[in-house]
């Protein structure tokens, strides 16, 4: 199992593009043994301690195999819509993990 935590910071007043990418990405991760099991939106409030920028988003996600989130990255219909991402995203930052037990 592969586990991915993305911490995703959005430009100011791209968020409905954004939004618009986010909603034809992540069925697209289903086709590829992926699962969202967490999308979090972070309020300033929440935040109890920090030494980086609070992402716009965090999304916690997780894929049968490595093999299955290197097709997802590689499908042809999520490429058709990149440029929202391109359009609306600042940075991103992608952890990749392993369940501790």
């Amino acid at each position: 199992m592969l586990y991915i935590t993305q911490l995703i910071y959005v430009l100011e007043g791209k968020e409905a593009v954004f939004h618009q990418f986010e909603e034809m990405a992540i069925p697209i991760i289903l086709k590829y043994n992926g699962r969202l099991t967490l999308r979090i939106r972070p309020e300033k409030a929440s935040v109890i301690e920090n030494t980086i920028e609070v992402p716009y988003e965090i999304h916690f996600v997780e894929f049968d195999t490595e093999q299955d989130f290197e097709n997802f990255k590689k499908d042809e219909e999520r490429k058709t819509f990149l440029h929202l991402k391109q359009e609306s995203i600042k940075s991103s930052t992608l952890i990749q993990g392993i369940r501790l037990n």
